[in-house]
């Protein structure tokens, strides 16, 4: 595991984006292929990032923007800014005090954490530091066992669960498997412990092992149903990019929606989820909330999440960056300066409010012209 002990954040930290040139010296070559990769041929991931290139901000004269702030309610809380953190597995792979420190940074900011069920630390020890916290929730093998970490999750104060649902099955990441990643011994899903392992069927002659292998546990949406009826907290699904999905979800009582690819790390050629998000805004109308998820790199994607409809962004890859440049320390940092990232991009087209950020203030370019 990476040398940590790091006095003080290095002094060329000046944009988000230098935590992750920064990070590349910070973790292990193979670790490092596991973060950044995607699935397959990586073609979802380049297209995250290609999205926010194809649109230019159009700045604004003479707006008064002296009242201005970033605060925003969503599922009937308010907060600071728009940007929360995503929900990353096994933070310890980059910094020995992995989740921990992450929920530290994001309290300092007022930031919500979005806690995976696969982390590295439990989630009642998270809940200590984490001052507004969510829980992500993967469907386990059975509903009881999915139950036991909903309970877990309400007893320990989240007050809200994102169940993920693009990830029952995923394309390996050819980037890892090339780089000889394997999972040190001493990283762990915790709050996995006290559950049995997942027994797959056996696979007879002429069956597959991914259809009737590893999907035979995967959820259906009877299954969503039960969970809605299970718990009073607010539902998210995270992992939309269709609008008959987003339909079927609003009427089954999911509270809110996440457009999400799973960062290019589930369906390799799934299209980016900045170029899902209006028609998804569109379909499910103005006031129901939509936050996206994948890409996001600077204030200036923010800004354009929410032109095309969110009403949040999650930041996924970019903590991990964070976290193991400076831990905490490093956390905290980048939220403030994604935040003031959106801020000098809202100032300069005159809003003054996140409700002031609208579609005509981007330009769609043409994506085979270079920007």
């Amino acid at each position: 595991m990476p040398d940590q002990s790091i006095p003080a954040l290095p002094p060329d930290l000046h944009a988000a984006s230098d935590h992750e040139r920064l990070a590349q010296d910070r973790i292990p070559p193979d670790v490092l292929a596991y973060i950044e990769g995607g699935s397959g041929q990586e073609v979802t991931l380049r297209r995250n990032r290609a999205a926010f290139s194809h649109h230019a901000i159009l700045p604004r004269l003479l707006r008064s923007v002296g009242h201005g702030h970033t605060r925003s309610l969503l599922l009937g809380h308010e907060f600071d800014h728009p940007i929360l953190l995503a929900p990353v597995a096994w933070q310890q792979l980059v910094h020995p005090h992995g989740e921990i420190d992450t929920a530290r940074g994001a309290s300092a900011m007022d930031t919500c954490m979005v806690l995976s069920t696969l982390s590295s630390c439990s989630l009642e020890d998270v809940a200590q530091h984490a001052n507004k916290r969510w829980f992500q929730l993967y469907w386990q093998a059975s509903r009881e066992h999915t139950l036991s970490l909903v309970r877990r999750a309400e007893s320990a104060g989240y007050s809200a669960l994102v169940l993920t649902l693009d990830a029952s099955v995923q394309t390996p990441s050819l980037r890892a498997q090339r780089a000889g990643f394997r999972f040190p011994a001493g990283v762990r899903a915790v709050n996995l412990q006290e559950l049995p392992p997942i027994e797959l069927p056996p696979v007879g002659a002429g069956e597959s092992a991914i259809f009737q292998g590893v999907m035979s546990t995967a959820p259906g949406w009877e299954d969503l149903r039960w969970l809605r009826q299970q718990t009073t907290l607010p539902l998210l699904v995270k992992g939309v990019l269709r609008e008959d999905d987003a339909l079927r979800l609003r009427e089954i009582g999911v509270d809110a929606q996440i457009v999400s690819n799973h960062g290019g790390r589930a369906l390799d050629g799934a299209p980016a989820s900045l170029d899902r998000l209006p028609a998804l805004r569109q379909t499910l109308g103005a006031d129901y909330p939509l936050l996206l998820d994948s890409g996001i790199r600077s204030g200036r994607d923010v800004f354009q999440a929410i032109a095309l409809g969110a009403n949040a962004v999650l930041i996924g890859r970019l903590q991990l960056h964070a976290l193991a440049v400076g831990g905490a320390l490093g956390v905290a940092h980048l939220l403030r300066t994604l935040r003031e990232e959106l801020e000098l991009c809202m100032a300069q087209t005159g809003c003054a409010t996140l409700a002031d950020i609208t579609p005509d203030l981007l330009l769609k370019l043409n994506p085979e012209v270079p920007c």
